[in-house]
């Protein structure tokens, strides 16, 4: 049985990240959602377990010292942490798993998970970038102008990762995505077993 794939998708705040790993979680029934924990509060509509595990500060830092988490870091005061949940067992099982991380995050887990799938989002434009943080109605100017400036530190991070995709719209980003998947399972690396012919054809 094929290995399923550890997809990661990171991207500074505003691109969509989001969004875009809801459309792909829709289209692809096969890819299964890694619930990532935060201690930041819930946006409105967001589900607790479904969205994130929504943890106080000290359920996150016993999280941490019985070693639940993949990885966790620190963002905007808050953190972030990826639980295991069975991650490797599923992946065994041939399970593709999305985690949709920060790219300290990201890059704590390409360390401990090189095989994985790591794609980053962009932006069309800083001033497109801006807008979308503008129009969530979140920031007063001095927040906005921090994560402004978070952006492009991490944008530049974005070169550790395989793969680039610019989120001009949902739909061209996630077929981009969905491209990227489909060239992962195709990789001889990870079909190794289907050239062994037992001798080929002269026995």
């Amino acid at each position: 049985m094929q290995k399923g794939l550890l997809i990661v998708i990171s991207g500074a705040s505003g691109t969509g990240k989001g969004t875009i790993c809801k459309k792909i979680l829709a289209d692809l029934p096969e890819v299964a959602y890694s619930v990532s924990a935060t201690t930041r509060i819930p946006r409105p509509g967001e589900i607790d377990g479904k969205d994130y595990y929504f943890l106080s500060f000290a359920e996150f830092r016993t999280w941490i010292l019985e070693e639940k988490f993949l990885e966790y870091a620190e963002v905007y005061g808050n953190f972030y942490g990826t639980p295991l949940n069975k991650i490797e067992e599923r992946l065994n099982r041939g399970e593709d798993i999305l985690l949709e991380i920060d790219v300290q995050g990201a890059l704590n887990v390409k360390e401990k998970c090189p095989e994985g799938v790591y794609i980053f989002l962009l932006p069309p434009s800083l001033e497109e970038l801006k807008s979308r943080i503008e129009g969530r109605g979140t920031e007063n100017p001095e927040s906005l102008a921090r994560r402004l400036k978070n952006a492009v530190a991490e944008i530049k991070i974005g070169l550790n990762y395989d793969y680039v995709v610019v989120n001009d719209t949902i739909n061209s980003a996630v077929e981009q995505i969905k491209a990227i998947l489909t060239a992962e399972r195709l990789k001889v690396a990870r079909n190794a077993e289907k050239f062994d012919f037992e001798g080929g054809f002269f026995e």
